[in-house]
């Protein structure tokens, strides 16, 4: 088919062998590739039950459709598994350079099951898989790893392209819940814990390489619209306001919104913002906009510090979450100390918002007499010696490793954990972005922003921010045309860009498929059926579709709450509009729902 290399790759870490198989016609047809086909394959390969860090469990990457193509903003890979941190399906997504080299392998997806019983790297080419000792690795840091496994195992072949690494550290060498995997030093799979089930297979580090190309259905009229589309994105007023500040543009507007979490999410802002702010930020060091491939907005920012005790560090970031997590929840007041904890976390392999959370968590039961540790608000040193605790698994890092389910009951702090399905939120404060409420208690993957991306209309004024009524029908539609973009695993900052009417255009250039809004919208419908269908399987109940009742108890210091009624009729009006019955559950049959249980 167009716009698909038509095969997968299946490796079986336990015995070193793989196999290359085809994919039927009608699953392209029905569910596009990325998230659509990874989640096919999850629901029909994994076993129900299945241990998240057990041989069992199925670790699959996919670059879409539009990846090594002309389409802009489609340099992106993604991961899916089931998640160590929640127990529900895992999806993380990841830019830079490296996906055009995963996609150049040639699969559209790569399933990983088993696991080794010793430290391993992979080379995937189009040949299929070669099997390295990894030993000499095991132990080192991100940035390391990844000069090590391009250095060992890239392949010298004529014809082939630059080869990318996708590697973990010690966070998952070591099953930290919340370990990420990583590409391009900065770039990162990051939530849900994917780099923990790398790590359980004894996988250190993956190479992609190779000469694969997809062949779209209209070569011609996909360069000509490309041309077009950049040439009219560029004066978008988003894209400039990314490309002048990238994701630190928040900070500003999210205090000024009165939505940024702070103090673990007992205020809304903080006194301290200026100093986070991206125009500080800028003023003060030496910062840079950053791009993947095929890229014109330049998010990334390539910053290196100017001044503090931290003088000369460099890396891409820090992105608002990490920010927010550590400047806000933490009450951490020197931006040059975010940037230090952003870069320990990236070396150690683990999610900053995560890690942000369970240290404020920390700090907020200390403040409160509930724990005795030498952890306090606004103290990064203590945030630094907690992260590498978590990393090495080592004193009460060693409960936090297991996530915030777990520490919460293990410490007796689980009225003050906040969390849905496991996993901590973003900084959007759903006491004030009331759709954001929502979206964090729908998500399947725990909760998440990036699954419907909808704080922007309720920032922008689209609905009102404290209007509960038409929340669910709005968000629906943001989530149905990102579930497409997942599907084709596009850059969610070109969600202004790809509207409807350009996905229209844009999936049937490529692929030659009927890609009208409503066929869209029945595929996306799909795959959002599939993934609640997985989840059920793996013991989602109604009560996984809630907030914390500590942020319905609590209100913001200006007034502002989230009650549980108007969550309750939300959710009641979300689960009507997709369709499933009053517990959340798909009327109609899931394609390979029957097949898994």
């Amino acid at each position: 088919m167009h716009g698909f290399h038509g095969k997968i790759l299946v490796v079986d870490a336990t015995s070193r062998s793989f196999s290359i198989e085809s994919v039927p016609d009608e699953v392209y047809e029905a569910y596009l590739g990325g998230k659509g086909l990874a989640t096919w394959l999850l629901l029909t390969r994994n076993p129900a039950g299945a241990d998240p860090l057990g041989s069992e469990n199925r670790l699959i990457f996919a670059a879409g459709p539009f990846c090594g193509g002309a389409a802009w903003g489609a340099s992106r890979y993604g991961v899916f598994t089931k998640s160590p941190q929640t127990g529900f399906y895992a999806e993380s997504y990841s830019g830079g350079r490296a996906p055009e080299a995963v996609d150049s392998a040639g699969f559209d997806a790569v399933v990983i099951e088993g696991a080794a019983d010793a430290p391993l790297a992979l080379t995937i080419h189009p040949g299929g898989c070669e099997f390295h000792d990894a030993s000499e690795l095991w132990g080192k840091d991100i940035y390391a790893t990844e000069d090590e496994a391009l250095a060992r195992y890239a392949l010298n072949k004529e014809g082939y392209g630059r080869p990318g690494a996708v590697v973990i550290g010690p966070a998952g060498e070591n099953l930290v819940s919340f370990a990420m995997i990583a590409n391009d030093y900065w770039r990162c799979a990051g939530r849900a814990g994917v780099g923990a089930v790398m790590g359980s297979k004894k996988i250190k580090a993956i190479v992609f390489q190779g000469d694969a190309k997809r062949v779209p259905a209209d070569t011609k009229g996909l360069r000509a619209y490309a041309a077009a589309f950049a040439k009219a994105g560029m004066q978008s007023p988003g894209v400039k306001a990314y490309k002048a500040q990238g994701t630190t543009m928040m900070v500003a507007l999210m205090n000024t919104a009165g939505a940024f979490p702070a103090k673990y999410w007992s205020q809304g802002t903080c006194e301290h913002w200026p100093n986070l702010s991206g125009e500080r930020f800028h003023k003060e060091h030496q910062v840079e906009p950053h791009a993947c491939l095929k890229c014109f907005m330049a998010c990334g920012r390539m910053a290196t510090l100017k001044t503090g005790r931290h003088a000369g560090l460099t890396l891409e970031g820090p992105e608002y979450e990490t920010i927010y997590a550590f400047g806000g929840l933490c009450m951490i007041t020197d931006m040059t100390e975010v940037v230090y904890l952003n870069d320990l976390c990236d070396r150690l392999g683990m999610d900053t918002i995560t890690a942000g959370n369970l240290c404020a968590l920390v700090m907020e039961a200390v403040e409160r007499g509930r724990l005795d540790m030498d952890v306090r608000y606004g103290d990064a040193d203590a945030c630094a010696r907690l992260i590498e605790d978590i990393a090495a698994r080592r004193g009460a890092g060693a409960v936090l490793a297991k996530g915030i389910i777990h520490a919460a009951r293990e410490w007796g702090l689980e009225d003050l954990a906040i969390h849905v399905k496991g996993m901590e939120p973003p900084g959007y404060d759903p006491r004030v972005l009331k759709g954001m409420g929502l979206a964090y208690a729908t998500s399947d993957r725990g909760a998440c922003h990036l699954r419907t991306t909808f704080y922007k209309p309720e920032l922008a004024g689209f609905i009102p921010a404290d209007a509960i009524e038409n929340k669910a029908e709005m968000l629906i539609d943001y989530e149905d045309r990102l579930t497409i973009f997942d599907t084709l695993i596009l850059c969610r900052f070109f969600r202004d860009l790809y509207t409807w009417e350009e996905l229209e255009k844009a999936v049937h250039l490529v692929t030659g498929l009927d890609a009208s809004k409503p066929a869209l919208r029945r595929r996306a419908a799909a795959v959002s059926d599939m993934t609640r269908a997985f989840n059920l399987r793996e013991g989602l109940t109604p009560e996984h579709d809630r907030l914390p009742a500590r942020l319905h108890r609590e209100a913001l210091p200006d007034g502002r709450k989230l009650t549980k009624d108007e969550l309750d009729y939300m959710l009641a009006d979300y689960y009507r509009l997709r369709g499933w019955t009053e517990d959340g559950r798909p009327k109609g049959p899931v394609p390979g729902a029957a097949a898994a249980s």
